[in-house]
């Protein structure tokens, strides 16, 4: 089957033959300019140790995928590496200029992808740039591993491959060192690629981790613009991840907390306060030593975390609901994080109305700060016990049970019930009948 291209012909097109309407034009692409997997037309042909040509994307997509063999004459290529076609690519450029007249559009001229000499040679000029305390030269040169990465996957994968990442963490360290004022421009480059080539590896961790690079990224998520505080808040979410001991030396860094509340307080962006959710997430449902954990969550309530979280659940997406509620369940685990959650309005009616609402995740979250709240419960006039009466929190734990939900679940659900039936006779349930709309139960 012959692949073709139909162009219509534009009205202002100049009449040829005295012909006054060509319609459709078909013009066919000659067999060896197409790619032999898409069988379109080849934009950046590349032949393989097998002597076959293919285009770039399409050959590469398939060696991704765990082939190592050529799709045409299936031997085992000797190499994976291809080699650009010039010859054929300037003969399928040519044939487009012929035909231009048909609408068909010049192929342009494909970037050569980077290599693996070519990545490490300028890593080698950047480590040299930096020993000579050249911070415009390292500025240039990451800026260049910048306009790469942003080129396409291929460059990025290989940027990453050979080691990039870990040049720049160090690089990063390097420049932190105090007085890094000096290097702000720097240091906002190299945070702008890191962000793009995340997740990081273990040694890069270690150079952001350390406390000069710490110290640095604080500062950034203090006084930066809004897209140095995004690069900044999710490099470091990468960084911390359940290290505890590097979340323990964050937060001993003035002004740390408030930074990562005020992310979620006065949001740049979703991604954002989903990055600072999960850094307070892993700080305080760390089992680390709870008198740290202890001085860090009384820190968070003291600023208000509880009051904006529980607003923020009153109308958020899912994702940012779920992590709201994973802060919420780990600040509600200390004496001072439930006082503050007792104090709210708020808080039984949002909690229980997440519960069979968002997702398995948030009504497990859900479940367990009412059971907290409950358990913990000194008022005998039943204070939040009866509140979660009231928004129909038995009704609600009864279907939970009912639907089916994880045995952790069940058995605080089930202890829940328990202490709600204690008081039930004291006032009728007010439910929500839309709280259960298309509820299915689980298989």
């Amino acid at each position: 089957m012959i692949s073709s291209w139909r162009k219509k012909r534009a009205t202002r097109q100049t009449k040829r033959d005295g012909l006054d309407d060509l319609s459709n034009v078909e013009i066919s692409i000659p067999r060896h300019f197409r790619c032999p997997i898409s069988l379109d037309l080849m934009k950046d042909p590349v032949t393989l140790s097998t002597g076959i040509t293919y285009d770039r994307h399409s050959i590469e997509t398939w060696i991704e995928a765990g082939n190592q063999t050529c799709p045409i004459t299936k031997q085992v290529l000797t190499t994976l590496e291809s080699t650009p076609n010039h010859t054929l690519r300037k003969m399928i450029q040519d044939w487009c200029v012929d035909n231009r007249s048909y609408g068909i559009e010049r192929i342009p001229t494909p970037r050569i992808p980077l290599n693996s000499h070519q990545v490490t040679e300028m890593l080698s000029k950047i480590v040299a740039a930096c020993r000579r305390d050249e911070a415009s030269a390292c500025q240039e040169l990451v800026a260049r591993i910048k306009r790469l990465a942003k080129e396409s996957e291929r460059n990025k994968r290989c940027l990453v491959a050979n080691g990039t990442v870990g040049v720049l963490a160090s690089l990063f360290e390097t420049f932190s060192k105090s007085p890094f004022e000096k290097n702000v421009a720097v240091l906002e480059e190299i945070l702008l690629v890191l962000s793009m080539m995340t997740p990081l590896d273990g040694e890069a961790k270690s150079f952001l981790g350390s406390t000069t690079s710490l110290n640095c990224m604080v500062w950034f998520l203090n006084s930066g613009d809004l897209s140095v505080r995004t690069n900044c808040i999710l490099v470091l979410k990468h960084v911390l991840s359940t290290d505890q001991k590097k979340m323990e030396e964050l937060s001993k860094i003035e002004g740390s907390l408030e930074a990562l509340v005020k992310l979620i307080k006065e949001p740049v962006s979703p991604t954002t306060t989903k990055a600072s959710l999960i850094i307070i997430y892993y700080m305080v449902s760390t089992s680390s030593s709870s008198r740290v954990v202890e001085k860090i969550v009384t820190r968070f309530t003291d600023m208000g975390l509880i009051e904006r979280l529980l607003e923020m659940l009153m109308d958020c997406e899912k994702s940012i609901c779920e992590k709201a509620l994973g802060v919420l369940d780990g600040l509600c685990l200390y004496k001072q994080g439930r006082e503050k959650a007792y104090a709210n309005a708020l808080t039984m009616p949002v909690l229980v109305k997440k519960i069979l609402r968002v997702s398995d995740l948030a009504t497990e979250f859900s479940v367990s700060i009412v059971w907290k709240l409950c358990k913990n419960e000194k008022r005998e006039d039943g204070g939040v016990i009866v509140e979660a009466l009231q928004v129909g929190a038995f009704q609600k734990l009864l279907l939970l049970l009912q639907f089916g939900c994880s045995d952790r679940i069940k058995d605080k659900a089930t202890e829940l019930l328990k202490m709600l039936n204690l008081h039930r006779d004291k006032l009728e349930e007010c439910i929500d009948s839309m709280d259960f709309k298309n509820l299915k139960r689980s298989s």
